[in-house]
């Protein structure tokens, strides 16, 4: 499939995912219908945007006290890398 099949909101974090009025995030009813949701949250979820929302989640799990500093620090350091790594692709 090219990009030129897809809808215009895939792989869009803010229109796949957006921020509820409980303040999680949620995936759209409209979405589950769609036959590509989970190629298209999985790109969401690897650009800067769902990184960021990934480190929210450690930071969220650590403050609940459901993980241990030493897997946090593991956790961040990948998101930080990967974070780096999008801004070398983009040079």
């Amino acid at each position: 499939m090219t990009d030129l099949d897809r809808p215009t909101c895939f792989g869009d974090l803010e229109t796949v995912f957006p921020m509820g009025e409980d303040g999680l995030r949620h995936t759209p009813d409209a979405c589950f219908a769609c036959h590509l949701k989970t190629e298209c949250l999985r790109k969401a979820m690897v650009e800067r945007g769902g990184l960021e929302v990934r480190e929210a989640m450690v930071d969220r799990a650590y403050r609940a006290g459901m993980m241990g500093f030493w897997e946090r620090w593991s956790r961040k350091k990948t998101i930080h890398n990967a974070k780096a790594g999008l801004k070398e692709n983009r040079r």
